[in-house]
């Protein structure tokens, strides 16, 4: 039997300051030296979620940006992308103008991503692009109007504000036909998240696509939050750190430590056999 284990990073694998333990690195190091299969699958993009698991030799590729990419890091490539259709794009950067919104459009082309914007409004936004420019060297284009670079690369919309301002462009965009999202509440800065990718992108197909091309027989996943819950639909073993959302928990087969305390890894170190 050829086992995945595959999983989220914010809230779950990461500690609560965003980093790796110590601990987890070594645990999760010694098992993969000893077979096991592990990846991970996560809302960031390339740029911050590989050089914050640099220190793990993970060796299956992993699902970005809840899965609208699957990446090979042995040769920094993109396996698949899931791209969002110009006509789609349109409708959703209607609704962001119609509500006064502000976001950051992803475009992936010849294997690089970048992120354009028209003007940054909040600070949690500035801070939010701040972060991974200075961080992780990510590229972000200020343009007059993101219709004009809207095309048949678009893979990815986000935003992040308190709830009551982000709460009506999620009910608005979920009536758009041909796309997927994810709304859930930031685990650093309690700010909401959303996020818009193509229907045919969930943490959920990219496990899917794993488990058809590299032969796994079965998946054993790990997660914290809302958008996790796709993933768990899709594995046949599903384990909830301590502090995740109650209802991720009810979807659980167990409820491992909290992320604080390597929850990950000490389930790992338990259960793995190999």
């Amino acid at each position: 039997m050829k086992h995945l284990y595959i999983t989220d990073l914010d809230g779950t694998l990461l500690n609560n300051n965003g980093h790796l333990s110590e601990r987890t690195v070594c645990i999760v190091n010694d098992l993969i030296e000893k077979g096991m299969y592990f990846t991970f699958a996560t809302a960031r993009s390339v740029y911050s979620a590989k050089p914050l698991t640099s220190a793990l030799d993970i060796n299956v590729p992993y699902i970005l940006m809840n899965g609208v990419s699957i990446y090979n890091p042995e040769n920094n490539t993109y396996i698949k992308n899931e791209y969002i259709q110009p006509e789609v794009s349109s409708e959703i950067i209607r609704v962001f103008k119609e509500s006064n919104v502000r976001c950051f459009m992803y475009r992936t082309v010849k294997n690089i991503l970048t992120a354009y914007f028209t003007e940054i409004t909040t600070q949690v936004m500035q801070s939010f692009a701040e972060s991974r420019k200075n961080n992780y060297n990510k590229p972000f284009v200020q343009c007059t109007d993101l219709v004009d670079v809207a095309d048949d690369k678009t893979v990815y919309f986000t935003t992040t504000g308190d709830y009551e301002k982000i709460l009506p462009v999620k009910n608005a965009v979920g009536n758009i036909k041909g796309i997927n999202y994810a709304f859930y509440r930031d685990t650093y800065t309690g700010k909401y998240f959303l996020e818009i990718f193509s229907e045919n992108a969930s943490k959920a197909n990219g496990i899917k696509y794993l488990r058809n091309e590299y032969g796994f027989d079965k998946v054993v996943c790990f997660g914290d939050n809302f958008n996790d819950m796709a993933m768990f639909g899709e594995s046949d073993v599903k384990i909830a750190v301590g502090n995740a959302v109650p209802e991720l928990k009810k979807l659980a087969d167990f409820v491992a430590l909290p992320n604080e305390n390597n929850g990950v890894a000490e389930w790992l170190s338990e259960n793995y056999g190999g």
